[in-house]
């Protein structure tokens, strides 16, 4: 089954439907490195993406454009805007379109990532949501056309979980946190983490979103 703006519709809603529990650990990771908000900028725009409606729309493009605007529409954060700019080059790259295959993904986020990388000046290694988004693209590069929706999600989900494990140890590169190296030292960047746990499965009795979550300081 191709990606649609049904399945946009869909994985928002997934999101919605897990930032409460979410919120207070990403404050508490962001307040180790930054103003502490994390979560709470996270939950306002989940919110107003979710409550964007794109029964409107079979365009794919149009969804993700919508989308982008809900999300300048809720915060003028530096993660927000790094959101909002990859969501534009989505819309940009599928505008017109009311299927995607699954096979496209990998690539479609390469593009959000340059588009992000120009936008705030992070580099890949910097430790930032970029790196994981990178793990991600380069997990879900062996997806093909005959790949589940399952299997997706989970190729996803080890990426970004792959890239907070890896990154976790190392020191934050970029933004006030690099001033301040032994703090990020050993922590979770919250912009990492809130993707990782995101996408992680929620229907295991002791998930890896589970585990994650206690990871955090």
């Amino acid at each position: 089954m191709p990606i649609t703006v049904q399945t946009l519709s869909d994985a928002v809603a997934r999101s919605h439907a897990r930032i409460e529990r979410l919120e207070d650990q990403l404050n508490a990771a962001d307040a180790l490195l930054g103003d502490g908000d994390t979560g709470s900028m996270l939950a306002r725009v989940i919110e107003k993406m979710a409550a964007t409606d794109l029964s409107a729309t079979s365009d794919i493009g149009a969804a993700f454009n919508a989308l982008a605007r809900a999300i300048m529409s809720a915060t003028g954060s530096s993660l927000g805007t790094l959101l909002a700019t990859g969501l534009l080059a989505l819309a940009k790259a599928t505008k017109g379109r009311s299927e995607l295959p699954w096979i496209e993904l990998s690539g479609l986020i390469g593009q959000a990532i340059e588009a992000m990388r120009i936008r705030g000046g992070a580099s890949l290694g910097d430790k930032t949501i970029l790196d994981a988004l990178q793990s991600v693209a380069q997990s879900l590069a062996g997806i093909t056309n005959a790949s589940a929706a399952a299997d997706v999600a989970n190729a996803a989900a080890s990426g970004a979980r792959a890239a907070l494990e890896h990154f976790k140890p190392l020191p934050c590169k970029i933004g006030r946190a690099r001033l301040f190296p032994e703090k990020s030292t050993g922590a979770h960047d919250p912009g990492m983490l809130a993707l990782a746990l995101l996408l992680e499965r929620s229907d295991l009795p002791e998930s890896s979103a589970a585990c994650l979550l206690k990871t955090v300081p």
